[in-house]
């Protein structure tokens, strides 16, 4: 007998480690493709959109950063009840109970909704005092520029919240192409709307306030239509007008998920501004340095965020069967893939560093700190990433939503914050010893989330009752 082909081995080695009972590597594949590329898209618009606000100075740079870590909090908290929602319709999918999957598409929306409208209030009402608590230090330029990407940012807050609800529910049936349609609809127009007000009509700051509403709003209105028209030719039943019912146990069921990872999420992202306070004391150099570093790393993070959020369904749909071995077994082979997807990205764009760079016209004392930075993260990314964020990502499919909310609240508060200041600013490492800090956190991270996924606890779990109980 000859050699196995290379074809028949690519398909051995995807049926071994990619392939179960629940789910088969092809429904894999079509889960990943479509999020992959929206997670190209939405890092890549960034890098563009951040490239373009640079045209304005580094004090816009800066205030877009500093006011950036305060949505990321905000939208953070309504971003997490939404994907309590796509744990609950993913369990629903996996056990066969379709009529349940509307009723919390349904429910999911309507809760992500008032959530965010009561966070825009608030901001809308309190940004000065919110400004000048966190950022008081930052010069005026700065923070006349951040007032007003802060103010704009807060009314768009209802449409992205829409949004990301509907996508979450998307993703939890597996239908990850709609959720890409969708983004693409809200990030493109964003990038085309930037691009005219700042760039064609030097509007600054407040040309990218203006654009995002635009688009998140055109977004929140196509997300509508999809469930009215796309859903609605499925086997899930779903109508808008459930969208006024409030069904509590159903409700229930989400915030059991939602709520602890929206308090993890306050409280990540709140020690993430606190860092952001030391970075602001040590300058705008080091803000904008901070800022240029975060939009490289996100860009090496591309594909396991990807697997990170397809993770969710695949273990959410296995759990949704009672199948332990292959949310097992799935989540340990997204781990090593995840891992191999960093060395691959970091081989890809550290060799591209000038170029990359040269996109944020930053000044020449800052490319060193950069390039130094860089590399220390690349390096914790292939060894820690993958266990500190996919892992939990995982577990918490599986219901187990309280002891990785208060583990990643803890090493945060304990480690990056902590560790953060004495390195950052006790022992003047500047903007490079806040971010050893946070890899070191990542560390601690991981070696707890490895204990939880070796031992029985996390499955352990009943978030949805069997389809004949509903």
């Amino acid at each position: 007998m000859g050699q196995p082909s290379f074809v028949s081995r690519k398909q051995a080695f995807l049926e071994k480690y990619f392939s179960g009972e629940s789910i088969d590597y092809r429904q894999i594949i079509s889960l990943f493709t479509p999020i992959l590329i929206d997670q190209a898209f939405l890092v890549g618009l960034s890098l563009v959109n951040t490239a373009m606000i640079s045209s304005s100075g580094v004090e816009a740079v800066s205030a877009v950063n500093m006011v950036d870590s305060i949505n990321m909090f905000l939208i953070s908290t309504f971003i997490a009840v939404a994907t309590g929602g796509t744990v609950v319709v993913a369990q629903y999918k996996g056990s066969g109970n379709e009529p349940m999957v509307s009723k919390a598409t349904a429910s999911t929306v309507s809760a992500v909704f008032l959530f965010a409208l009561c966070i825009s209030a608030l901001v809308g009402v309190f940004h000065m005092p919110l400004l000048n608590v966190l950022f008081g230090n930052a010069s005026p330029d700065v923070l006349g520029n951040a007032q007003i990407y802060l103010v704009g940012s807060s009314i768009s807050y209802v449409g992205i919240a829409v949004q990301e609800a509907v996508c979450g529910a998307l993703r939890g049936i597996g239908k990850t192409r709609a959720s890409l349609i969708l983004s693409l609809i809200m990030n493109l127009s964003y990038v085309i709307l930037n691009i005219i007000l700042i760039n064609g009509l030097h509007m600054g700051v407040l040309g990218m306030a203006i654009s995002v509403n635009i688009s998140r709003y055109l977004a929140a209105v196509c997300s509508l239509f999809f469930l009215a028209k796309i859903v609605t030719n499925t086997n899930s039943y779903f109508r808008l007008r459930e969208l006024v019912k409030v069904e509590v146990t159903m409700l229930k069921r989400i915030l059991f998920i939602g709520i602890p990872f929206a308090a993890e999420q306050m409280f990540f992202n709140g020690g993430k501004i606190l860092t952001q306070i030391f970075v602001v004391s040590l300058g705008t150099y080091a803000l904008a340095t901070n800022a240029i570093c975060s939009s490289i790393a996100v860009v090496l993070q591309i594909p396991s965020s990807a697997l990170s959020l397809t993770a969710i369904t695949v273990v959410g749909q296995c759990m949704g069967r009672r199948n332990i071995a292959d949310a097992r077994k799935l989540t340990k082979s997204f781990l090593w893939l995840s891992s191999l997807s960093f060395f691959l990205m970091a081989m890809l764009i550290l060799p591209m560093f000038q170029p990359l760079v040269g996109l944020f016209h930053p000044p020449a004392d800052i490319v060193d700190d950069i390039f130094i930075i860089m590399v220390i993260n690349a390096v914790a990314q292939v060894l820690l990433w993958p266990i500190s964020f996919l892992l939990p990502s995982a577990l918490r499919a599986a219901g187990d939503s309280k002891f990785t909310s208060i583990t990643s609240m803890l090493s945060m508060w304990l480690f990056r914050v902590v560790l953060g200041y004495i390195l950052g600013i006790v022992f003047h490492f500047g903007i490079i010893g806040v971010w050893i800090a946070m890899n070191c956190e990542w560390g601690v991270r991981s070696l707890v989330f490895l204990w939880r996924f070796r031992g029985e606890q996390w499955y352990k779990h009943r978030l949805i009752e069997p389809a004949s109980a509903d």
